[in-house]
C-alpha cells in the first residue's frame, strides 16, 4: 500500500472530520513499510516485507467516546468508519475521566527520518545477514539473528485544529552467536536511524568474541559484587523504573515515588548526584515524534532526574486537572548522561568485579522499591586487576535500579538501545556499580 504524503494525509483527515456531527473528532493515520530477515544456524530462515496504512477515528458525544479503525481510504470506507465510531460512542457508558480534545498545538519537527533510508531493500537485508553469518562461520561458530528496518509516517489531527505529520525510519539488529557445542554464547543488539552508519559485521564480531571467551565458565559464589554493566544489560532494568515516573501512580501510593502519608517524592534526592536523566524529542541520537500519540499534546525537553534529584513527574490531562498541575505529554525517549569512557576502559579501571553483557527474563518483585529479579546471559565474565580473567556461570539477581543508581562508581559512554519491548527510545551509558546483588547460579549459557 502506498505511504501517504503530508498533503494526502491532511486531505483524508479533513474529509473524515467533516463526515461527523459528533461533539469532537480525532483522527490518527499511520503507515509503514517494514522489512526483516531472520537467520538461524548460519542460514536464512525467513524474510519478509509488510506494508500497511491504518486510520483510527475517535468521536465523542459528551463523555461517551467510540473508536473505529480501517485500512481502506475510499469515500465509502471512510464514511463507514465514522458511522461505526459514532455507533460505538452512543452505546458506550460515560467515561468519568474523559478529557476533551486538546486545542491547536505547535509541533517542531524532529529528525526521525534519515534520507539514507532509501537503502532499505531485500538486497540490503540479505547483505546484513550475510555479513553476520560469514563472520561467525569464519570462526567456526553458529549465528542466529534478526534484522529489521522500518520506514513510514505518522499523522494526527482533531476537530480543534491540531495537525501533525512526520516521516520515520529506523533499523534494529540482534544476533546470538554460539559455539557448536553450545558451551559458549555471545550476544549483541544495535539500533540506528541511518543504514549507512550501521555495520553488521562489526556488531557481530562483538558477539563472536564473547562466544569464544565464554567457554569453560567457572562457578563463582553468589553475593554482592562490583559490576560493569553494558548499556543493554541495564536498560531493561531502568525501563521498569522510568515507566514509574507517573504522578498518579505516586500520589495514589502505587510506586517507589510515593511518599509515606500521601503525596509524591518530587524534589527528593533519591539517586547518586552523578545521575542526570532527561527526555528530548529533538535529540539527534534518539529522536522521537514531537507529539504524544494518544493526547496529541506537544512534547518538550524535560528533566526527569537532575543531579540525583527527582526533577519532574508525568501528569496526564485528567490527573493534572484533578491535582491543579500543568499537564505533560509522555516522553518517547529517555537520555541518561554518561562519560566518555568505553566499556573496555571501565573494565581496565576495575580491580575486581563482574562484566554483565545482558540481563533477561526480568520480573517485578516489589513495585514500591522497584525490586526486580532476572538472569544474566550470553557472556558473563570475572574481572581482576583491570582484565577479564575468565568466563563465569550466569547468575540470578535480585536488585532495584533505584539502589543501583545510588551505587554508581563511574558512568561510561551512552549508547542507543534498540529494544523493541522498551517503553522508550533510550540512550543509556555503560556503568560500573558497587554491591550488585547476585542471589544464585544459573546453568543457562
Amino acid at each position: 500500500m502506498k505511504l501517504l504524503n503530508q498533503d494526502e494525509a491532511k486531505r483524508i483527515s479533513a474529509k473524515v472530520m467533516a463526515l461527523t456531527k459528533a461533539d469532537e473528532c480525532r483522527v490518527s493515520i499511520s503507515g509503514s513499510r517494514k522489512g526483516n530477515v531472520r537467520y538461524a544456524r548460519n542460514s536464512v530462515s525467513t524474510a519478509g516485507l509488510v506494508e500497511d496504512t491504518q486510520l483510527s477515528v475517535s468521536v465523542a458525544f459528551g463523555k461517551r467516546q467510540g473508536t473505529a479503525q480501517i485500512n481502506e481510504f475510499d469515500d465509502k470506507s471512510l464514511e463507514k468508519a465514522v458511522r461505526r465510531a459514532e455507533e460505538v460512542a452512543r452505546l458506550a457508558p460515560e467515561n468519568p475521566e474523559f478529557m476533551p480534545a486538546v486545542g491547536k498545538q505547535e509541533f517542531r519537527a524532529t529528525p526521525t527520518y534519515n534520507k539514507n533510508a532509501d537503502a532499505f531493500s531485500p538486497e540490503y537485508r540479505a547483505e546484513m545477514a550475510f555479513q553476520s553469518i560469514d563472520a561467525a562461520r569464519k570462526k567456526g561458530l553458529v549465528a542466529a539473528g534478526f534484522f529489521s528496518d522500518s520506514t513510514g509516517f505518522e499523522c494526527i489531527a482533531n476537530s480543534n485544529g491540531v495537525f501533525g505529520y512526520q516521516e520515520l525510519a529506523s533499523l534494529n539488529f540482534t544476533v546470538t552467536t554460539r559455539t557448536e557445542d553450545g558451551r559458549g554464547s555471545g550476544w549483541v543488539n544495535r539500533a540506528a536511524y541511518d543504514p549507512k552508519s550501521f555495520d553488521a559485521r562489526a556488531a557481530s564480531e562483538i558477539a563472536i568474541e564473547k562466544a569464544l571467551r565464554s567457554v569453560e565458565a567457572k562457578a563463582l559464589e553468589p553475593g554482592r559484587y562490583t559490576v560493569v554493566l553494558e548499556p543493554s544489560a541495564s536498560s531493561d532494568m531502568l525501563n521498569f523504573m522510568f515507566g514509574a515516573f507517573d504522578a498518579r501512580q505516586a500520589d495514589e501510593g502505587r510506586s517507589f515515588l510515593a511518599k509515606k502519608g500521601g503525596g509524591n517524592r518530587l524534589g527528593d534526592r533519591l539517586f547518586d548526584e552523578k545521575v542526570n536523566v532527561w527526555a528530548d524529542p529533538w535529540d539527534a541520537n534518539a529522536p522521537v515524534l514531537p507529539w504524544e500519540q494518544q493526547s496529541m499534546m506537544a512534547r518538550r525537553k524535560t528533566d526527569l532526574i537532575k543531579n540525583g534529584q527527582v526533577a519532574s513527574l508525568d501528569y496526564d490531562r485528567y490527573w493534572a486537572q484533578k491535582s491543579g498541575k500543568p499537564a505533560s505529554a509522555d516522553h518517547g525517549n529517555i537520555i541518561m548522561a554518561g562519560g566518555s569512557k568505553s566499556t573496555e576502559q571501565l573494565i581496565a579501571e576495575t580491580r575486581k568485579g563482574i562484566l554483565v553483557t545482558r540481563t533477561w527474563y526480568i520480573r517485578m518483585v516489589d513495585p514500591q522499591s522497584v525490586l526486580l529479579t532476572g538472569l544474566t546471559r550470553d557472556g558473563t565474565f570475572y574481572i581482576e586487576n583491570g582484565k577479564i580473567r575468565h568466563p563465569i556461570k550466569n547468575f540470578r539477581f535480585n536488585e532495584s535500579p533505584v539502589v543501583m543508581l545510588n551505587n554508581i562508581d563511574e558512568l561510561g559512554k551512552p549508547m542507543l538501545i534498540g529494544d523493541a519491548n522498551s517503553r522508550f527510545r533510550m540512550m543509556i551509558p555503560a556503568m560500573r556499580v558497587r554491591d550488585f546483588n547476585f542471589t544464585s547460579l544459573s546453568d543457562a549459557v
